[in-house]
Formats: structure tokens, C-alpha cells, sequence
């Protein structure tokens, strides 16, 4: 909670002094008044996020500040400590704005620190609700400057670019669902960007840690915890403390990892190996995963409480293949990005690539496609880029694949007076040639990669059917 300020406006010295203690041992900044004019005074200042007022004060009551305070920041939640028998007055500070009342005397400091969390929560969300008003309405179509690493005009991508900005400000976890290598971790640095945290990114992939690596990486461990354990160590969350913790492939996570990630979500706390003293944390949780945790939730293989936890704020990131017209775009920029690295000119590709790139589905997504450039540039020498190294990758990747079978069990027939026969290999070779002619509007190259052969041997087939036609 290093983030947030807290202003206590009470006459009560003890009591007073007693909720800043509490509060500042959660990780908040304090601020502190006895009476409204002196707090006024300090929250023109100090301009905190919340504010605790009593009503019945000197030389200026709670109302009045209650009043002036909304006036303005009407944004700034305000919680009233009433004392006992004047519910009354509670009701009036909540028709000034106030958003929440406690009894005095308290007994239970928890009480204040559950409705301090709600209050924070409720405006985050409202404040992210404007937000997406405002873009909505504004039409607002401009790509915050922490996505320039992310290349992209498909419609799909750009909303949740947008989402994200959204998002990104409030304190809440993010859940990023996507294929592998449609650049998950890329989007997850820029929600840390735009959130302004003071502290570091720090990344991890938890996918086969077991649960005391999984401890003894996220929250480190005391001397002597276990065997080897012979120095103190730091966990993630620590390094992390004010700033963007990344949890990648979360959908691996075993069933006692998952109830500390959720203890961890839940309380803002944790437990370092071979402690008894639990230790708060301000980092913010942001998830990744290429797995359904809906479906794997409703198949009891990932608790619900936490699928909930994460899901407060969550993205699907489309697969390169449904990123229609990025796929010259990327080329482009792994072209120059390659060129760069390697100390060469930049290559001209051929005009037919980035068609016949498109007719590929790209199971690694982004991730494969910036190899096959950085391997093509490597191969470069000179001239025209050469797409042998994009055939062979994309042949390869081809031939992993399992064939794909109709649903209903169609097959290809010739349909003449005779009735329904199995073409001829001629026959079936000359409709998947014109097939392909027409798929790729004419272009021998592009339709020889539907094919599977080089445009040399299309040409050969094409001129052979001609022949045989004069």
C-alpha cells in the first residue's frame, strides 16, 4: 500500500493515534489532523486518497469537512467514525458524500482496514468505468506509448490494447489469455509501464515449479528453513515490492501453490519459508496463461475462489492467424529489427512473402514468425530475400500437423452423367491447382505455397496443362 494516503481527522489523541499505527504497519502513508480546519489545511496539501473523519469536533465539526471535501475531490472517499447513539449524524455525513461510517468505541481495527479496502476498490472501479466512457464516447483510437513493442492495426488487438490501458492504473490482478508466443509477457511490462509503479517488473514461469519451489522462489526463505538453506533469501515478491510481479503459465500451477497465490491476492501477505511472521506486499499481480482456467475450474483441476481472484480484469490476446493484416506489418519489423542486430543492410523481401506468409496458420504465432525472419536474414547474402529458409520452416511446421478430416465424412467426387465417381489423380491435381490459383488471385508464388511446392514446379504443371490443351 505504498501508494496510498490516508488522512485522519479525529480530536481523539489515542484513538487518533491508534488507527495511524494500525494503518501504517499495513504499508500506508499517514496523515493526521485534530480538528477539520487543521484537517482541511493538510488534505489541500498533502491531497490523500482517503480520508477518516470524526463528526463532533472543535473549532470546525466533520460535516463541514465533509462538505468541503467532496466540493473538491468528490472522487476522495470519506469514512465517518460516529460515536455510539448518534447513528443519526452518520446518515446526514453519508447524504453530504460520505461512503462509509464505524462506531466508536472500535474494537476491531480489521473493520476499518475492510471498509478502507472497499471504499479503494469501489472508486478504482468507477474510475475505470469514466475511463472507458470517455474512450468510448471520445472515440478515442490512440495506442498508449508502452505498446511501441507491440506491432499491430487489427481491430481484435487494438481493443485490447485499449482495455488494458484501462485497467492498468487500478490495483487489481490481470489475467492475459493467449496462445504461446502471442506476446503475453510484452503486454504484461506494458500494464507495469502505464501503472506508474515506482517498483521493478519482475517476471517468473511457475509452469512445473513444485510447491516449495514455488515458495522458496516467490517468497524466499529464512537461514536454515531447509537443508541448504544456509543464507537468507529474498523472494520475487520482495524484489518486487512496489511494482509488477508476472506469473506466467499460472495454468500449472498446482493445487498448495494455488492456495498461497490466493492467500496472497486475498490478504496482500505472505509467509517466507521457515517463518512464523507473515510479510505484507504492495506488488501487483498480473497472470498469463495458454490454458481455459474457466473449463479447468469447472473440471475441479483449478479452485474456483482463485479463478475468480484473477479473473477481475482479463484479456484474451488473438493468435497471429486472426490478426488479419499484421502480418506484413511484424515482417517489416523483424526485417529491420534482424538487420539491425546482425550489422547488415536490411533485405528486400520478394513481393509474393507476406501472401504467402498469410496463408499460414502460425502455431507459434509471433514468436515463429520472427524466427523465420531472423533465420532468413542470417542466411542472406544479397539480392531479393530469398524464401527458401520461410519454405522449409513453414513446410516443416505443415508436417506437424495432424491432417484435418471433415466432420461429416465428406469426400472429393466427380459429379458427370455417369453419376458420383473418385476423380483421377490428374483430375484432382488440376482442380487443386485452379483451387489455388484462385485463392491467391492469380499469383503463381502465393499458390504455390498453398500448395507445398516452389513456384518453379507450379509453373511446370501450368504450362504442362496447356500443352496438353493445343
Amino acid at each position: 500500500m505504498t501508494n496510498i494516503t490516508l488522512l485522519i481527522i479525529e480530536d481523539d489523541l489515542n484513538l487518533r493515534k491508534g488507527i495511524a499505527a494500525y494503518f501504517r504497519y499495513l504499508g500506508y502513508s499517514i496523515l493526521e489532523a485534530s480538528n477539520g480546519k487543521e484537517g482541511l489545511e493538510v488534505f489541500e496539501r498533502g491531497k490523500p486518497d482517503i480520508v477518516f473523519t470524526d463528526l463532533r469536533m472543535p473549532v470546525l465539526d466533520g460535516f463541514a469537512v465533509i462538505k468541503e471535501i467532496t466540493q473538491q475531490s468528490p472522487d476522495t472517499p470519506i469514512i465517518v467514525i460516529s460515536g455510539t447513539g448518534v447513528i443519526i449524524d452518520a446518515i446526514q455525513a453519508m447524504r453530504l458524500g460520505a461512503k462509509d461510517y464505524v462506531v466508536k468505541p472500535i474494537h476491531e481495527m480489521e473493520e476499518l482496514e475492510l471498509i478502507v479496502d472497499r471504499a479503494l476498490t469501489e472508486n478504482s472501479l468507477r474510475h475505470e468505468v469514466d475511463s472507458l466512457k470517455r474512450k468510448l464516447l471520445g472515440g478515442h483510437v490512440k495506442v498508449h506509448p508502452a505498446f511501441s513493442p507491440i506491432t499491430t492495426q487489427a481491430p481484435s488487438m487494438l481493443a485490447v490494447l485499449h482495455y488494458l490501458e484501462v485497467v492498468a492504473v487500478t490495483g487489481q490482478p490481470v489475467l492475459i489469455n493467449g496462445e504461446t508466443g502471442v506476446g503475453k509477457e510484452l503486454l504484461s511490462q506494458a500494464i507495469h509501464t502505464i501503472s506508474s509503479r515506482k517498483g521493478a517488473f519482475i517476471a517468473i514461469n511457475v509452469a512445473g515449479l513444485d510447491d516449495q519451489m514455488f515458495s522458496d522462489t516467490l517468497f524466499g526463505h529464512l537461514r536454515g528453513a531447509f537443508t541448504g538453506a544456509d543464507r537468507i533469501r529474498e523472494g520475487l515478491l520482495a524484489q518486487a515490492r512496489g511494482g509488477t510481479l508476472f506469473l506466467d503459465e499460472i495454468g500449472d500451477l498446482n493445487e498448495s501453490s494455488q492456495i498461497k497465490l490466493l492467500r496472497l491476492l486475498q490478504e496482500g501477505e505472505y509467509y517466507p519459508l521457515g517463518s512464523d511472521m507473515p510479510r505484507k506486499t504492495d506488488a501487483r499481480i498480473v497472470v498469463a496463461t495458454h490454458c481455459d482456467l474457466r473449463a479447468m475450474m469447472e473440471a475441479g483441476n483449478f479452485r474456483k475462489d482463485l479463478y475468480y481472484r484473477l479473473a477481475t480484469h482479463q484479456v484474451v490476446v488473438p493468435s497471429l492467424k486472426d490478426r488479419h493484416g499484421d502480418i506484413p506489418l511484424l515482417l517489416d519489423r523483424f526485417l529491420d529489427d534482424a538487420a539491425a542486430e546482425m550489422a547488415k543492410k536490411r533485405p528486400t523481401p520478394s513481393p509474393e512473402l507476406s501472401s504467402y506468409l498469410e496463408s499460414y496458420h502460425f502455431p507459434g504465432n509471433i514468436r515463429e514468425l520472427k524466427a523465420m525472419v531472423f533465420d532468413a536474414v542470417a542466411q542472406h547474402t544479397q539480392g531479393v530475400l530469398s524464401m527458401n529458409s520461410f519454405l522449409k520452416a513453414i513446410g516443416r511446421g505443415r508436417d506437424c500437423q495432424p491432417p484435418v478430416v471433415a466432420e461429416n465424412g465428406a469426400a472429393v467426387v466427380i459429379r458427370d452423367a455417369g453419376g458420383e465417381r473418385i476423380p483421377t489423380l490428374k483430375e484432382a491435381e488440376d482442380a487443386l491447382i485452379a483451387d489455388a490459383l484462385k485463392r491467391a488471385n492469380g499469383n503463381q508464388g502465393v499458390a504455390a505455397g498453398y500448395l507445398g511446392i516452389n513456384r518453379s514446379a507450379l509453373n511446370k504443371k501450368i504450362q504442362k496443362r496447356k500443352n496438353n490443351f493445343i
